[in-house]
């Protein structure tokens, strides 16, 4: 019986017993009459109709009708099974004749945080308990506002243990037992009697509850008493107010004191399918690269807490044999106190979460060393847990100081160096660091660790110093490393001499590869790094600006670990858009392990450049370029290096005045589009790299941008190429084809979003936990069905969070990433192929490039016109994207129109990728065929790519499907992937 719309009505809330999904809620609309009762005249009401009633319905209203209706059975079959079946089939199959437990425990627990959300809303509103006959006003239920509290008890006799609630509701004992009390929701716990609907002060589980809605009391063998008290009874006293007899419970109030403990940890390498990789990076060198643990507690009179429980109470238990007693100490924490703590430990460099932090040691004696005293003023308790080795460290304050006078061919070096009291002869400490050693005993039997600041900072010094009779001395040539030393204030210096500067150059010279450099250049891009070496040469600025995938990274690190063989002091900036953060971290660490990078990024990014002399290399974003630029330039970097410099293209934009405020000894540029718009394009980028080269902005407008775009002056033109050429370089793809290999595969990785990541990690601890329940209980066999789901659910998300929920709000790192690469291939005339395995991810760019008027074929598995989607994309120049399906368009295509492939997620087996890639590399392609395969970091998709490496057998067999894959997988396999 409809409602309309036009009558007076009341929105209801419906609570009814499933036979198998448990207590839902329904809404409803009821008519009312004139004197505004509830009338026997009502319609369900769901998201698709709720708009139709909206002038009766607020914000929550809407709320709650979207969360009833994701808990139906049309919903739960729609998000949980994917066979189309009627709901009694759905049921008996899952809950019957298969008796699926896994899939059965996931729908529970979705169900269960929707009703604790419902319940939640549901306050103010009208709920109701449904009657037999489906009348959703058979009973009215009251939400109760007024919380109630529980108090448990404890009574220990001779023989065992009794335990009990009791609960008290607005003043007075509630009396609960047997009244056919019903819990709703267990976390937090939701209690329906007599027609109230009760929750509770405290975090409460209902599980906690529900069985003494008919039972007096639980009783504890005197057997299991020990057991039972550590672990159940310390926890209760913990979190609730509970009262005992036969035991006592004291409560304590005493002040924190914070202990912060070093010890040696063995190095591991392991990675494991559901965990973040680590940010810790090695510097590849022979020295001790074993880790530290710092961990951080807090005392309160006898008993210490570790900081990984900051619980508002903790509680210790303590057992006299003799006298067969049990007290329990209540302690209360200081958790303001204990929370700037470990604030104030972040603010110093030492972001202890957890409890606890694990750094290189060399990190970790720099800092005991910087902050040791600071921290013992505050009331930190410094220790070291000696391991089985015996090795003790030194903890204490050390420093260096370098004091450089000008002689007459020579510069003398007088430097002091301390640990603690005892003091270091210079010579004997440039003998350790020289052998890469960072460990030495002191006279005490302490080990000193070196910190690593002095191998950055002085690692030139002690390469270059001379020792003859105990005497230090540096060649007078090495003034260029005194004054660097100087400027950075790491030394004392006195000099009168000024340095004569080159103002003239003829040609570019042969230089050789660093004997670091993992890697091997084309002959293009050999050409590359000598002209950068050139330009290093003379201090000048240049715009390395090849056609994108010609490599411009690798000819770029190539000269940076160059810059640090020949003695860079300083770090080099690299600022670049977000996306690319990743990519550089990598390629650096294939191509130059030695370089010590470090990605200044984040919303907790210490704010400090004097960390940045513990690296060569510091790589940033544009966007925090801009916020910190008062802070970037504090320092004086070697080089500024600007990737995707087109972002700067407006010389009047806030990034581009922030970055030419910089300070460093070198400027260079990247890009592939040095020109988007206009010639003021190219003005503002080497205005940045060679400021005063093209003169002030409006004469370069009027003697270069007015006569070459408005007159296409060729003069004009030519004279703007001869001042430029020097210190631009610029091949396009078709230039150095000869150089080229036939395909060149570039992974390009990504970063989710906060959101993106937010989803990604609930969902992944979510299934990293059933899945490792399931195997234990079911093992290996019976739960590849769950494994598959979960790993299906973490790639989508890896992909874009609509691809799991269309109405997520969550946006997609990766699909930013895939459209800025987009557009510069379209915008450079290319043709790409972008493939997925997922309809719903092409789905996604679909809509996208509709938006966008963006001309793209489509081809997937319903794809009926398979050969004219085909020819359309070969033979139309204006369309620039062809969207395919993984499994539809991996064979039988020919696709040699493209250039450029776009792989958007792993694929189990590389040899399908592969396949895919074949569609535009084959017989009859003219150009070269670039192909990126974009992986978001930290995310299963990372996980994937190691499998691909590790299953080379499997995917020589051509195992093409997900179900085979999991099936392949042995139990040590499956235990390495959840360790």
């Amino acid at each position: 019986m409809k409602v309309s719309t036009k009558s007076p009505f009341q929105i209801v809330y419906s609570l009814f017993e499933h036979q198998y999904l448990g207590y839902l809620f329904e809404s409803f609309v009821v008519e009312v009459n004139e004197l505004n009762n509830l009338t026997l005249k009502y319609q369900n009401i769901s998201s698709m109709n709720a708009h139709e009633f909206g002038e009766g319905l607020d914000k929550t209203d809407f709320k709650l009708i979207k969360l009833m209706d994701e808990c139906s059975q049309e919903e739960i079959m729609k998000r949980f099974y994917k066979k189309k079946v009627l709901p009694s089939q759905f049921f008996e199959t899952v809950y019957e004749t298969k008796k699926d437990d896994a899939l059965i425990e996931i729908i529970d627990s979705y169900l269960e945080r929707k009703r604790s959300k419902i319940l939640g809303l549901l306050e103010g509103k009208m709920v109701f308990e449904m009657g037999n006959d489906g009348d959703p006003t058979y009973k009215k239920i009251n939400v109760e506002k007024e919380k109630a509290s529980i108090l448990f008890h404890f009574r220990r006799n001779d023989e065992n243990t009794h335990y009990f609630p009791t609960i008290k509701f607005k003043g007075e004992k509630l009396e609960f037992r047997y009244r056919n009390a019903i819990i709703l929701c267990n976390e937090p716990a939701w209690m329906m009697l007599e027609g109230k609907l009760i929750s509770f002060h405290q975090k409460l589980d209902g599980k906690k509850l529900k069985p003494f809605l008919n039972k007096k009391f639980i009783a504890i063998p005197k057997s299991m008493e020990g057991t039972y008290y550590k672990k159940f009874i310390s926890q209760m006293i913990e979190s609730f107010n509970v009262t005992a007899k036969g035991f006592d419970i004291k409560n304590l109030l005493t002040d924190a004191r914070p202990r912060l403990s070093i010890t040696e940890l063995l190095q591991s390498n392991t990675a494991n399918l559901f965990e973040s990789k680590g940010n810790g990076k090695s510097n590849g060198s022979a020295k001790d690269n074993s880790k530290m643990v710092f961990k951080l507690s807090f005392r309160y009179g006898d008993f210490k807490f570790s900081a990984d429980q900051p619980n508002p109470a903790s509680v210790k238990m303590k057992h006299d044999s003799s006298q067969d007693s049990y007290t329990f100490y209540k302690v209360k924490r200081d958790i303001d106190f204990e929370s700037k703590t470990r604030e104030k430990l972040k603010s110093l460099g030492l972001p202890i979460n957890n409890g606890k932090l694990i750094i290189d040691k060399s990190k970790a004696f720099s800092f005991i060393s910087e902050h040791i005293e600071a921290l013992e003023r505050d009331g930190f308790q410094i220790e070291q847990k000696v391991e089985s080795s015996g090795k003790k460290y030194f903890l204490g304050q050390s420093f260096i100081n370098v004091e450089i006078t000008e002689n007459k061919d020579w510069f003398d070096i007088n430097a002091i160096v301390k640990f603690g009291d005892y003091e270091i002869p210079f010579i004997k400490l440039r003998q350790l660091i020289v052998a890469n050693k960072n460990e030495f005993t002191l006279p005490n039997g302490e080990t000193a660790v070196i910190p690593e600041s002095w191998f950055t900072r002085y690692s030139d010094l002690f390469q270059f110093v001379d020792e003859d009779n105990e005497t230090s001395m540096l060649k007078k040539h090495h003034v260029a490393l005194v004054q660097d030393l100087q400027t950075d204030n790491l030394a004392q210096v006195t000099m009168s001499r000024k340095l004569e500067k080159l103002r003239d150059f003829s040609q570019i010279d042969d230089f050789d590869l660093s004997p670091n450099f993992n890697g091997v250049l084309r002959p293009y891009q050999k050409a590359g790094y000598n002209w950068l070496q050139f330009l290093s040469q003379y201090n000048f600025g240049g715009c390395l600006a090849d056609d994108m995938g010609l490599g411009k990274t690798v000819q770029t690190l190539a000269m940076l670990q160059n810059e640090k063989d020949q003695g860079a002091q300083n770090a080099t900036l690299l600022i670049m858009p977000t996306s690319l953060l990743y990519n550089w971290e990598m390629e650096a660490k294939k191509f130059t392990p030695n370089l010590k990078v470090f990605c200044y990024t984040g919303s907790s990014r210490e704010k400090n450049v004097e960390i940045f002399q513990d690296y060569d290399l510091i790589l940033t974003s544009y966007g925090i370029a801009r916020i910190d630029s008062d802070i970037l330039e504090e320092y004086y970097f070697n080089y500024v290096i600007l990737d995707e410099s087109q972002i700067i293209k407006n010389p009047n934009s806030i990034i581009a005045k922030s970055v030419s405020r910089l300070k460093s000894k070198k400027r260079l540029i990247l890009t592939g589009t040095p020109i988007e718009n206009t010639t003021l394009d190219l003005w503002s980028q080497l205005s940045f790299v060679n400021p005063g080269l093209l003169g002030g902005m409006k004469y370069f407008k009027q003697e270069y941008q007015i006569p070459i775009e408005k007159k296409n002056d060729a003069d004009k033109s030519q004279r703007l190429h001869a001042l430029i050429k020097p210190f631009v370089l610029r091949r396009h793809k078709s230039q150095v084809a000869k150089d080229l290999p036939e395909k060149i595969e570039k992974v390009q990785y990504c970063d989710m979003t906060a959101e993106q990541e937010k989803e990604y990690e609930e969902t992944k601890s979510y299934y990293r936990n059933k899945i490792l329940e399931h195997i234990e209980q079911k093992g290996v066999s019976r739960s590849q069905i769950m494994l598959l789901q979960g790993l299906t659910l973490l790639r989508q998300l890896a992909n874009h969070p609509k691809m799991v929920n269309v109405e997520s709000d969550s946006e997609s790192g990766k699909m930013q990433s895939v459209l800025s690469m987009l557009e510069t291939a379209i915008s450079e005339k290319h043709k790409i192929l972008i493939f997925s395995q997922f309809v719903k991810h092409l789905g996604i760019f679909k809509e996208y490039l509709d938006k966008e008027k963006v001309k793209y074929a489509y081809l997937d598995g319903a794809t009926k016109n398979r050969q004219e989607e085909v020819d359309n994309f070969q033979s139309d120049e204006d369309m620039r994207v062809f969207l395919i399906s993984l499994k539809a368009g991996g064979l039988g295509l020919n696709l040699t129109a493209a250039d450029y492939v776009f792989i958007l997620d792993p694929w189990w087996n590389p040899a399908i990728e592969a396949q895919a890639v074949d569609r535009a590399h084959r017989i009859g392609q003219e150009n070269k065929v670039f192909t990126y395969k974009f992986i978001t970091r930290n995310t299963v998709e990372e996980k994937i790519l190691a499998l691909q490496e590790n299953k080379l057998k499997l995917a020589q067999d051509l195992i093409t499907t997900e179900d085979t894959f999991i099936k392949s997988l042995s139990q040590n396999d499956i235990e390495a992937l959840l360790s």
